[in-house]
């Protein structure tokens, strides 16, 4: 098993910058691919970006393309989500996601990829 715990959520005004942060435990945080979802209320749950479990090959969705970076600290098992320049339609739950089969420097978009998620953590952007 692997627990995910997010947190770096909370409330900015557009324009804004926030750092979430991902930890992780119960296994070889390295051998995992990571992602990052998205959730506002009455939508789907949406990839924002992903990163390999090396951290060498990353990819970003195109509503935030520009204004985020995902990262990694495989020696403190914690990935990471900057964001800059943050819109108001960025307000959504934001949760990490882990993958435990991973393959070369690959990186996974869909949801169904992951095998383990976190609790979510809540980012509100004000007008």
């Amino acid at each position: 098993q692997v627990q995910l715990v997010e947190s770096g959520g909370g409330l900015v005004q557009a324009g804004g910058s926030l750092r979430l942060s991902c930890a992780a435990s119960g296994r070889t945080f390295s051998s995992f691919a990571m992602g990052w979802f998205r959730q506002a209320p009455g939508k789907e749950r949406d990839i924002v970006a992903a990163i390999s479990r090396s951290g060498g090959r990353t990819y970003y969705a195109d509503p935030v393309k520009g204004r985020v970076t995902i990262s990694r600290d495989n020696a403190k098992n914690t990935v990471f989500l900057q964001m800059y320049a943050l819109k108001p339609e960025d307000t959504a739950v934001y949760y990490c996601a882990a993958r435990e089969r991973t393959y070369g420097a690959n990186y996974y978009t869909r949801r169904d990829d992951y095998d383990y998620w976190g609790q979510g953590t809540q980012v509100t952007v004000s007008s």
